[in-house]
């Protein structure tokens, strides 16, 4: 089963763009793979095209030693570009392995240790009764998971204006108030998509009653280590962490040290399944949950449906096509066959490899244009996170 061919697909999907990668082999076996660095597909498409020149030939049962072949074949090793690019084809190579010889993928990573697979609703809101209505909504349809992803700025005369100091004033007095709400079953979390700094981050907290939320996911940028240590010392709402690291090395500190509580890999950006096993091995022994990321499209969920059988120590999927909002990263024309949500949970799939299967004649009709992630600034002009 040696490699003849790796394609690349990037792709507009409803709003956004995704990478499909497909792997080809001589016996005419192929496998899907998906990038997980929105925004710069074409990043990841020159890279691909790079290992491209010698994966042909190469046998793609040797998942493992392909791994660390992409990994270590340059002077300069791992960063997300190339971990999103291994991530793709460590992914493909595993649905090849999973068809070849007719089993789930999950069978390749130690067989299922669940039937189901429980989701968190990400929930986009811009104003106070958007949030309140779109969480009555999940309630009534058995979503007991909330995620908030607020993006109240746009509901403003600037859309484009973020200003931490408002945004935590604001928000903490309507989750307080959809906390009572929402009663104390529902289970409430809130990303603030780094855009805050340490002060501004306990500012929050301490505003809002202690328990109004079960997790903060990633209120700070994760370039500095001692920062997140520093403010886990001076707050006790559980951390939500990982989504951006590429590597079980990124990994390690968060997890050895206790800083975050929840793992949020991405099966897509880390270096596949391969690399997500391990670090989800590493999270397991400090009795922390993986939560995974998992904005982009059928490819990567299904690869994390696999991942998430396959591994004790999970906690809940990232969805974001649920009652309340339909991304259509989903689009069944692109994706014939793909998982099916059932309610808030995905049963875990059955079909051989990853059970997913992409329109590569439609892929190959559009053309493909690049879309740029937001931007935002602060009022006196200077650039912030998105």
């Amino acid at each position: 089963m040696k490699i003849t061919d790796i394609k690349c697909y990037p792709v507009n999907i409803a709003t956004g763009t995704q990478l499909v990668v497909k792997v080809e082999t001589d016996s005419g076996v192929y496998g899907w793979g998906a990038s997980g660095l929105s925004g710069r597909e074409l990043a990841v498409v020159g890279v691909i095209q790079h290992f491209r020149r010698f994966l042909i030939g190469k046998d793609s049962r040797k998942i493992g030693a392909i791994w660390q072949e992409l990994y270590r074949g340059q002077y300069f090793e791992g960063g997300r570009v190339f971990t999103a690019a291994i991530s793709a084809i460590d992914i493909a190579l595993h649905d090849i392995k999973g068809k070849a010889l007719g089993v789930p993928v999950y069978e390749l990573l130690g067989g299922k240790q669940r039937e189901r697979v429980e989701c968190f609703a990400s929930l986009r809101f811009t104003t106070k009764d958007e949030l309140f209505d779109k969480a009555h909504i999940l309630r009534n349809a058995g979503w007991g998971v909330l995620r908030l992803a607020p993006q109240e700025y746009l509901a403003t005369d600037t859309p484009s204006i973020f200003e931490p100091r408002n945004s935590i004033a604001l928000l903490a007095e309507w989750i307080s108030e959809l906390r009572r709400e929402m009663g104390s079953q529902c289970i409430i979390g809130i990303d603030y998509h780094s855009r805050l700094t340490v002060a501004e981050t306990v500012a929050f907290i301490e505003r809002m009653p202690v328990g109004t939320i079960d997790f903060i996911e990633e209120p700070i940028r994760d370039e500095n280590t001692q920062a997140y240590k520093n403010l886990r010392q001076m707050i006790s709402t559980p951390f939500a962490i990982g989504e951006e690291f590429s590597s079980k090395w990124q990994f390690m500190p968060f997890l050895e040290q206790g800083i975050t509580q929840f793992a949020r890999i991405d099966v897509c950006n880390v270096g596949g399944l391969t690399e997500a096993m391990k670090v989800a091995a590493m999270a397991e022994t400090h009795y922390i949950d993986l939560l995974p990321h998992n904005p982009l499209g059928p490819i990567c969920t299904a690869a994390t449906l696999h991942l998430a059988a396959a591994c004790p120590n999970f906690a809940w999927l990232e969805e974001i096509n649920t009652p309340a909002e339909q991304a259509g990263t989903n689009d069944p024309e692109f994706y014939p066959v793909q998982p099916q949500l059932d309610g808030a949970c995905y049963s875990v799939p059955e079909l051989p490899g990853l059970g997913v299967e992409f329109n590569e004649s439609l892929a190959m009709q559009k053309e493909f244009q690049p879309v740029e992630l937001p931007r935002l600034q602060r009022r006196d002009g200077s650039f912030t996170n998105w």
